[in-house]
């Protein structure tokens, strides 16, 4: 039984530390593959959200790719506590969570337990398919999730039009006309389970729209959008002198223009079907308040991992770089921060902290977690002080598996081939200089190593 402000809940009315005699409700929105830079051409999330709450400008994945980054965020905890290091099994997807019985706790549940409607409206977790629909996860009270038959080369559907939805474990077909376009199908939904959810009970919406991951197909308003919007160009972009980096990118060769371009074109559409989510968040965010909750929601914005842009010769993720696990962080929680204006903080803010977050919010107890609250923030304070991050992820043909420390100051990655990398991150923020192996950085990367050895146990699968 969760003690608040000397009762609990049983004992009739409470009054929790925010004021108000019901628990906060927490909206969380979740996009797929947007970078950190591209929340700049969101003006509702900027205005609304931004403007109103805090930005975390060093925010982080702590695997960057889909299933091990959303496993995180619903779990609190590194990949080497859920085995969840892929976007297939053994080691990752939807089976792997599911299969180990990992599913069976997380903050859906801890929230549910608590008396709140849990709703999950879009992407649930890869390999989520036709043949999963039946089955809804433990501690979902509603359940409108894309269910993408997925392969080893991907999503067989792009998300978009033409895709499959599990409501409540039953199947729905959508097809290619405009009102089937997945972000505003998904909209109607979330703002259903608003407008639905009973007025003395607390709502934890987790709304995970496709966008703006590949193919990045935009709504048909938006096609033309954005026309000028800058591509990226930034000093790593298509780089040209890869013989310090590992041998996965040496075996690159460099960008044709004619790649480039089709790199230009993506980027262009990811920003135009983010248009779409915006204008989501703004619909949401007016319910919310029209039902009178604005005031007692924790609104919390982010994406499950970046991507790169032609950066260091790449043009996907799951790479150890700035651009895969960098992304955009938003939250807002008028009730700690009433006064309009926006604030930022620098503190490193983790995926694995969105957990311990909405549970420090709800005061609930959980299991132990890897991430910490990041509420202080919201009232001006700072969260309990970290230095270092790990990242880890379970290779495939093309990637080798790693481990990496992440400081403001230093990354360094140790990957299974036994190749290092070591990068100075004040000085060289793009990553073009590796300096593992330097004698005049021997020490650093010496300490560095040492602390690596600890947060990373176990070692991803892959390593010998």
């Amino acid at each position: 039984m969760v003690q608040i402000d000397g009762g609990d809940e049983s004992s009739g009315p409470f009054t929790l530390r925010w004021g108000f005699r019901t628990r906060p409700n927490v909206v969380f929105i979740l996009t797929d593959d947007q970078r950190w830079d591209e929340m700049d051409y969101m003006p509702t999330v900027d205005s609304q959200l931004a403007s109103h709450g805090v930005e975390f400008t060093n925010a982080y994945v702590v695997n960057p790719a889909c299933c091990p980054s959303r496993t995180s965020i619903l779990t609190g905890r590194y990949s080497h506590g859920t085995d969840v290091y892929g976007n297939h099994p053994p080691h990752g997807g939807f089976g792997t969570f599911t299969n180990t019985g990992e599913d069976a706790s997380t903050i859906a549940t801890w929230l549910q337990g608590a008396g709140y409607r849990t709703a999950l409206v879009g992407k649930y977790l890869n390999g989520y398919g036709t043949a999963a629909v039946p089955y809804v996860p433990p501690g979902w009270d509603v359940w409108d999730a894309l269910a993408l038959a997925t392969t080893k080369q991907g999503d067989t559907a792009d998300g978009y039009y033409d895709y499959a939805m599990s409501l409540d474990g039953s199947l729905r077909t959508y097809g290619s006309s405009p009102s089937d376009y997945s972000t505003t199908v998904l909209t109607g939904y979330a703002r259903q389970v608003v407008a639905t959810t009973p007025d003395d009970q607390p709502l934890f919406l987790e709304f995970a729209p496709r966008a703006p991951h590949d193919p990045a197909t935009p709504a048909p308003e938006y096609a033309k959008s954005l026309g000028r919007a800058p591509p990226v160009r930034s000093p790593s972009w298509n780089e040209a002198d890869v013989s310090d980096k590992p041998s996965y990118i040496q075996r690159l060769a460099p960008l044709t223009s004619r790649q480039l371009k089709s790199v230009d074109k993506f980027r262009l559409n990811q920003l135009r079907a983010l248009r779409s989510v915006d204008d989501a968040v703004g619909q949401l965010l007016a319910d919310l308040r029209h039902d009178g909750r604005l005031s007692n929601t924790l609104v919390m914005f982010m994406s499950d991992n970046g991507l790169e842009a032609a950066e260091h010769r790449w043009t996907s993720k799951y790479l150890p770089y700035e651009e895969d696990i960098r992304v955009p962080m938003v939250m807002r929680y008028d009730a700690a921060t009433p006064a309009p204006g926006e604030a930022t903080s620098s503190a490193i803010a983790l995926n694995i902290d969105i957990a311990p977050t909405i549970a420090d919010l709800a005061a609930i107890s959980t299991p132990p977690m890897d991430g910490r609250s990041l509420l202080p923030a919201l009232s001006g304070g700072e969260p309990t002080p970290r230095d270092a991050f790990l990242v880890e992820h379970a290779g495939g043909k093309r990637v080798p598996s790693f481990c990496a420390i992440h400081t403001n100051d230093w990354e360094y990655v140790e990957y299974a081939t036994d190749e290092r990398e070591l990068y100075d991150m004040q000085n060289d923020p793009y990553e073009l200089e590796n300096r593992a192996g330097n004698p005049s950085y021997s020490a650093t990367q010496a300490d560095l190593a040492a602390r690596l050895e600890t947060l990373c146990t176990p070692r991803p699968p892959g390593f010998p």
